[in-house]
């Protein structure tokens, strides 16, 4: 053989050596993993749930940074705008990747362009009232709010967040004129539903099961395709007379643009084989959420798809934030 070629296949070998190498060594330090609310929220204890798990699997620490505010946009832009080394991703919402770029004119980071690593969660919607309200029912909601349109109120966590989201998908799929009060954070919104301020809320199941369990809430139909395993007599919405109506409130995880190939599989792989385990699924099960593993590629076409469809129910709402 030519020395020449010898030569070059000598390279070729060490360049493929080098590949595996860096394919193995990664990762070689801590990674950092961003959540874009406050610590002990539901997002954040699903993020730290899964996070001591895929540390075992990773061989490295993960440390958890809260960078909440303005609706997961602070947090999403320290995502975007890492290096896409591998050493920094984060949880990203139904709000960073579906509701953001149809509610705000301008966004510091742009949904599409984030690495998609794989999905975490869903935090099933469900429609509530308190356990002293007259309605036990949809249609009967439904009935006042026709007898004396704008009068039922209807609390939620926050303009466009994801349980304000379901009551304008529920107005525009029953005709309903209920009038919405927002509130900073779901806690604040349930008090006042247990309190009788307000007459109704979509809840997530997260943050609601607690009252619900305490015989304080009373559930008329969950938004989703089956029942709930955990509240198995409470009908859907479809069984309450509105169909197509689903809605959670849903997190993966994301990483800046570019992230080495190699890096989102192992990752991607780790993640899904980390919400499989009895441990870490039934944790996040007995918080009333939902594991939802899904490899990259299925990650990114369920974030687009609900993208889409919620920019129609946001626009139709005509909801806009500064």
């Amino acid at each position: 053989m030519h020395k020449p070629m010898k030569r070059l296949l000598a390279l070729a070998a060490l360049s493929l050596a080098a590949g595996a190498a860096s394919a193995q060594a990664w990762p070689t330090q801590p990674v950092r993993w961003i959540v874009p609310y406050p610590a002990g929220g539901g997002t954040d204890v699903v993020a730290r749930t899964v996070a001591s798990g895929l540390e075992k699997a990773l061989g490295q620490t993960i440390v958890v940074e809260n960078r909440p505010g303005a609706g997961t946009i602070i947090g999403a832009t320290a995502i975007a705008q890492a290096e896409p080394s591998g050493y920094v991703v984060g949880t990203a919402d139904s709000g960073t990747l579906a509701f953001n770029s149809s509610l705000y004119a301008k966004l510091s980071y742009d949904p599409a362009k984030f690495t998609y690593i794989g999905g975490i969660a869903k935090f099933p919607l469900l429609l509530a009232v308190n356990v002293n309200s007259p309605y036990k029912t949809v249609d009967e909601v439904l009935a006042a709010a026709r007898k004396e349109p704008g009068k039922l109120t209807a609390a939620s966590a926050g303009a466009g967040s994801p349980h304000h989201l379901a009551l304008e998908l529920f107005k525009q799929r029953t005709g309903a004129n209920l009038l919405h009060v927002p509130y900073k954070g779901a806690a604040p919104a349930i008090q006042d539903l247990l309190g009788g301020q307000v007459d109704l809320m979509f809840i997530d199941l997260a943050s609601g099961l607690p009252n619900v369990k305490a015989g304080k809430l009373r559930v008329l139909a969950a938004a989703t395709p089956e029942r709930l395993s955990v509240l198995p007599d409470t009908p859907t919405m479809a069984e309450q007379g509105v169909a197509n109506f689903t809605a959670y409130a849903w997190q993966g995880l994301v990483g800046p643009a570019g992230l080495p190939a190699d890096v989102v599989k192992k990752l991607s792989a780790d993640l899904e084989a980390t919400l499989k385990t009895p441990a870490v699924s039934q944790k996040i099960l007995d918080m009333g959420v939902i594991p939802m593993p899904m490899p990259a590629q299925e990650f990114k076409a369920y974030a687009d798809q609900e993208r889409s469809a919620w920019a129609d129910v946001i626009k139709k709402a005509g909801i806009k934030l500064e």
